[in-house]
């Protein structure tokens, strides 16, 4: 199968502009967890970024569900691999779902599966689904170089709940906790920083946009 045949198998990868890599998005309408905190004012998904913009646009919505529905195929772990490990010399940093988030327990298995056939990149995996993670970690190990990140569900609100091999994440306005993110000080861009990816950082804050 041809590089290009494989992208399109997986619908592609995506390219966040502030990252040092690549990542992978799915459709933000299809959160579990967040398509109900949507509805909750002063939830970290009250105004969410992936709902709007371009993440709107009639083509970025199309490439969003196709991927969705790859995730079900049987090439998908081999072809999202193989993917990963072809583009990690650009830069061996991987951000999981910078819209999205995960579907079920056999979604998350496959991501834990794709992570070990490419040790040599770190992962970086977001998510407001602590039920899901923390049923597959009671039957499950990850890797080293994933690192699960428990999104908090309220703006400056109590933080993710402490679930084995996992961290977390936080959204502030005014009262950060933790390891601030740089990146509205530094053109929005991650620059040097690499927080997100070590579960060496217990927290990581984010400012609210």
């Amino acid at each position: 199968m041809t590089l290009k045949e494989r992208k399109n198998e997986v619908g592609g990868l995506s390219n966040p502009s502030k990252m040092p890599g690549y990542g992978y998005s799915l459709p933000a309408a299809e959160c579990g967890v967040g398509s109900r905190l949507r509805k909750v004012s002063g939830s970290t998904c009250s105004s969410c970024y992936a709902m709007k913009g371009r993440y709107s646009f009639g083509t970025v919505q199309s490439a969003l569900y196709r991927r969705l529905d790859s995730i079900s195929t049987p090439e998908w772990v081999e072809n999202m691999s193989f993917l990963i490990n072809f583009y990690s010399e650009k830069s061996p940093y991987f951000r999981w779902h910078d819209s999205g988030d995960i579907q079920n327990e056999d979604h998350l298995s496959k991501i834990v599966e794709v992570c070990r056939n490419t040790p040599s990149v770190k992962h970086w995996l977001p998510s407001r689904e602590y039920a899901i993670v923390k049923s597959f970690l009671k039957k499950n190990s990850i890797p080293s170089n994933l690192t699960i990140r428990l999104s908090a569900h309220m703006i400056e609100g109590s933080p993710a709940p402490t679930i084995r091999d996992t961290v977390k994440s936080a959204v502030h306005r005014n009262d950060p906790t933790g390891h601030v993110c740089p990146a509205p000080s530094q053109g929005n861009q991650c620059g040097d920083c690499r927080a997100c990816w070590s579960r060496e950082v217990g927290t990581v804050s984010y400012h609210i946009h």
